[in-house]
Order: C-alpha cells, then structure tokens, then sequence
C-alpha cells in the first residue's frame, strides 16, 4: 500500500508509509470495535438461551441495536469523578486498558503473511503487551481512593500476574516445537500434524494438555467466569469499576470485550490452526484465511460464554492453587517434557552434528558452520551450505 501511494499518487515515502499504516489500523480497529458490540449481543442471547429466557429482543429487529442503544445511553451520561480521586490517574486507567486491548492486534495472522506487522518476535509482543493490561485495573483500583475498587485492583493483579506465567511457559511450548516466535510461522508448522491431514497442534498429544491449559488461563487473564473475583458483586460491588460511570466505565467494558476476543484469536492461533483450514485438503483452501479464522473465533467465543453461563464462580484461594500449584508446575514440568522430545526426535544422538543432513547448513564469515536443531545421520551435500553472516 506504501508503495500504491507513492507512485500513483506521487508521495514522499514517509507521508505514504504513515498515510498507508493508518488506514491499516483502522482496517483492523474498526471492525475489531463493531465486533465487540456485536459479540456482546451474542454472549447476552447465549446466556439468556441457556437460562431459558429471551434476551435482548426489543431495539432493533431480534434486538441487534441493542449494544448501540446501551453505548449511545452511557455517552449521554454525565461523567463523575470521586472528589477525593487522583483525576489524571482516574481518567488514563480506562484509555490504558482500552488502547492494550487493541495494540496487541498488530501481530495477529488474519491470512498468510496478512498482519499489520509480521514481526519475528510477535509472541513475545503478545506477551509483553498484554501484561501492560494490568496497570489500567491498578491504577483504577488506587486513584478511585475507594476500598471496594482497591480490594479489587490488588485481587486483579495478583490473578493475572498468577496465570500469566503458566501462559509464558505454555507459549514456550509451543516456540520449541514451530522452531519461531513468529505467528505466521507458527501457524504454518500446524499443517498435516503427526503426518494426518488435519491443521493444528490440538491433534499433538504433547500440545494438546497446553492448549487446555492456556484456554483455561484465557479465561482467568480476562477475568472471566469462573475467575471473575476482580468483579465479584456479592464481595466488592462492582469492583476496580465502581467509581466509573458514562464513557469511563464503557471503556471498560469495550476493553474486556476485546480481550476476550483476542483470547479466542490467540488460542485458534497457537493450537487451531488460525487461518488454516481445518483440513490440509486444497478445496478448503479457497476460502480466505481471514474467514477460517473467524469461524474459530466464533466457536472459542461460545464455549467462553457458555462457560460463563454454566460454572460457579471460584473462591479466591481456588483461583490461586489452580494457577500456582497446578498450571505453573504442569507448564514447567511439559517444557521440560517437549525440550526433551525433541532433543531425541530432532537432533539425535547418534552422531555428530556436522554428520547430519540439514533443509539447508549456514555458515559464517570466516567459514565456520553453524548448525540448526534437526537433521539425519548422513553426509550433507555440499549444494545444501548457504554462506549466513
């Protein structure tokens, strides 16, 4: 697109090169922002399905303005702010929860090589972007000078901090397998797992307890049911949120939206296959990737609210045993296990490295060789040596 505005239309590069990662973005926020509103729609028919009620049926035919009317009603809303409350604090809280909840878009696949930026180290973005989501409940919970959304803040932290590191280790997992931090390539190394013709590491019997694991965690990351102690109204009225009202508290509730939308992108993107096909069989690769993902998406949305609307809420220490003493040493532990796999079944040790054939051998400058972490016991052709600085 950088390169359409410079030449058609003669601009500088930098003007191109901005003028064409806006309308980038936008492609992605924008729909990003009407799919909360929509989704919202979807997970309260879901609950009132499975409650055996009707839902939201009145604004809009089948009730599909309903999101709009609710976000057009807290817009109209006077905005309060507690007098005894740290007001600039008070009013970034939201705009940081909010903005992480969209930046960690930039790395998602929505197609082979189709992302904003198809960085190599994208999971790692993932993760660090993600972590700064806690600082807008932190900031919320302190500078509302209220003990309820206090209570709430310090519940939050300590929950996301808790499965936040059972998820590093599970993404380690799965970096050791694809051989990439990168998302794209990640996804490619989902194809015709264990030599079936189905796409996704979810079909690997050493990735599939991690892929439980990390859905799990999904759902505590995003203070979902049955982890939703950082809202718990029966304990702390309505939590870190109490204090916010209008545009403030609809922050809120568009950032968890999208939170919980980019769980469900990330966990079809890490075990499911993102953009793949279900099956690595070529009719089905006519459909866009940007379609198969949405469809995993969909599904993931509705087991999350299905779960919502079916298990009871934890008690707090639960909440804390299952991240610590459960999913940290079982993530820990399956890293290990996976290293160790593939040590024996990559690399080998029947002979030595510069014995095995190689996809290709890189060398350095000076000329010594530098060996990947697969290969078989043969002698390497001499037209496979590739010269790498």
């Amino acid at each position: 697109m950088t390169s359409f505005f410079t030449y058609r239309f003669g601009m500088p590069y930098g003007w191109a090169w901005f003028l064409a990662t806006l309308m980038d973005i936008l492609l992605i926020a924008l729909p990003v922002m009407l799919a909360v509103a929509m989704l919202i729609y979807a997970d309260r028919k879901i609950w009132a399905s499975m409650a055996l009620r009707r839902g939201p049926n009145v604004v809009g035919p089948f009730g599909l303005l309903q999101s709009f009317a609710d976000g057009l009603k807290v817009f109209l809303q006077e905005t309060i702010i507690p007098s005894a409350a740290n007001k600039t604090l008070f009013i970034i809280a939201p705009i940081i929860t909010f903005t992480v909840a969209l930046i960690v878009w930039a790395v998602v696949p929505f197609d082979a090589r189709a992302a904003l930026s198809d960085i190599n180290v994208g999971l790692l973005y993932v993760l660090a972007a993600s972590s700064i989501g806690v600082y807008g409940v932190i900031l919320a919970g302190w500078s509302s000078n209220s003990k309820y959304p206090f209570f709430s803040a310090i519940r939050a932290a300590a929950q996301m901090v808790s499965y936040e590191v059972a998820i590093g280790f599970v993404l380690i997992s799965i970096v050791l397998w694809s051989g990439s931090f990168n998302l794209t390539n990640i996804v490619e190394a989902q194809k015709s797992v264990m030599g079936t013709p189905v796409n996704g590491f979810f079909l690997n019997p050493l990735l599939f307890p991690m892929a439980v694991v990390f859905f799990i965690s999904s759902l505590a990351e995003t203070q979902r049911a049955p982890f939703d102690l950082a809202e718990a109204e029966s304990e702390l009225v309505a939590g870190y949120q109490t204090e916010y009202s209008s545009m403030s508290f609809a922050l809120y509730w568009l950032g968890e939206y999208a939170n919980v939308i980019l769980m469900c992108a990330l966990n079809a993107t890490l075990f499911w296959g993102g953009y793949l096909p279900p099956f690595d069989w070529a009719p089905l690769y006519v459909v866009p990737g940007i379609i198969w993902l949405f469809i995993k998406i969909l599904l993931f949305f509705f087991v999350f609210s299905w779960v919502k609307a079916t298990v009871p809420r934890y008690r707090y220490d639960q909440l804390m045993r299952l991240g610590w003493k459960i999913f940290l040493p079982l993530s820990l532990f399956w890293v290990f296990l996976v290293s160790g796999v593939l040590m024996v079944t990559r690399v080998g040790t029947e002979c030595a490295p510069e014995n095995r054939v190689y996809t290709k051998q890189y060398l350095y400058d000076d000329g010594r060789p530098r060996y990947p972490t697969d290969g078989v016991c043969q002698a390497a052709p001499v037209n496979q040596l590739e010269k790498r600085s």
